[in-house]
């Protein structure tokens, strides 16, 4: 996806931006949790709207949803190779709320490489932190 022009266009910026900086990731991850949890994990509860649940915006998780071809069951299977037609197991479900918040982390520019604070909710790769005001020096 690091290639694909369409996605590569999402930003969190204004209200989405805020409600991310707001909420923290413990809150956001709720509600990525709950998203995928009515809108994607059922194998078809609206086979006609695939590719219309999801807002462009409105909350950070859509934005972030769009951004990382999680937004519908066909991007999940093109993009992540889980497959159309069944449910979402709970490893699916967590892996999908993991690209979503590692996204979210990196758009609010807290990448910090040497600060791992796994406590806070964002998963840890390249020491992904909330807030930002949380710095270890360097001993």
């Amino acid at each position: 996806m690091g290639n694909d022009a369409f996605r590569n266009r999402f930003r969190l910026k204004g209200r989405d931006r805020g409600l991310a900086e707001l909420h923290g990731p413990t809150r956001l991850r709720e509600h990525a949790r709950a998203f995928i949890d009515r809108r994607l994990a059922p194998a078809d509860p609206h086979p006609f709207k695939d590719g219309k649940q999801t807002p462009y915006r409105g909350h950070p998780v859509f934005v972030a949803q769009h951004a990382t071809a999680t937004c519908c069951r066909g991007c999940l299977q093109r993009n992540h190779g889980i497959p159309k037609g069944r449910d979402l197991d709970d490893a699916e479900r967590e892996y999908v709320a993991d690209v979503i918040c590692r996204w979210i982390a990196a758009e609010l520019a807290v990448l910090v490489r040497d600060v791992v604070n796994a406590a806070d909710g964002w998963p840890v790769a390249e020491a992904a932190v909330w807030p930002p005001a949380v710095v270890v020096a360097d001993e």
